[in-house]
């Protein structure tokens, strides 16, 4: 037999236990929405019009360093504009392409997101549609832009807080 203080507690003399920390307190519990990321960001977006030429589409993305611009006309969105699109003409045509119209090169009819759409939804939207911007829109109006780095960082972020506030709770 074990010496007494060995021994351990008897049932009946346990005293209730407090927890200052649980996973639910400290895990996030808040799903990160495009309008967080947006509030973080701001709502800037860089447009176009369709019948510009990519001459222009160009210098916008140099001085503004930036990598789309979305093609609007009154009535709203009608394309968007990327670096990449830039490249592929400028290979297929050489330095001619520079002189054809906006119209021509973007995509039309990109797919958009709404402020309460939450970031892992947009993650896999962009990854599974290989494309690397989403505008946002709501009521039918252009709020803002996010970019997959947006999202990453955002995503990061709360992946940081999540592993730190789990360490808290081990430590105690």
């Amino acid at each position: 037999m074990a010496p007494k203080s060995y021994q351990g507690v008897l049932a009946h003399a346990e005293e209730p236990r407090t927890y200052s920390q649980t996973p639910e307190s400290n895990l996030a519990q808040d799903v990160i929405t495009v309008a967080d990321l947006l509030r973080e960001k701001g709502g800037i977006v860089y447009t176009i019009a369709p019948g510009e030429t990519v001459r222009s589409a160009v210098h916008e993305l140099r001085a503004r360093r930036i990598g789309v611009v979305l093609v609007m006309e009154e009535d709203g969105i009608v394309g968007i504009l990327s670096e990449r699109d830039v490249v592929r003409r400028i290979d297929e045509a050489g330095d001619a392409g520079l002189d054809t119209p906006v119209s021509a090169l973007m995509t039309p009819n990109p797919q958009t997101c709404n402020p309460s759409t939450p970031l892992l939804a947009v993650l896999r939207r962009m990854t599974d549609g290989r494309f690397r911007h989403l505008p946002v829109v709501e009521d039918g109006q252009l709020v803002g832009l996010v970019s997959i780095g947006d999202v990453v960082k955002a995503r990061l972020r709360q992946l940081e807080y999540e592993a730190l506030r789990m360490k808290q709770m081990i430590v105690g």
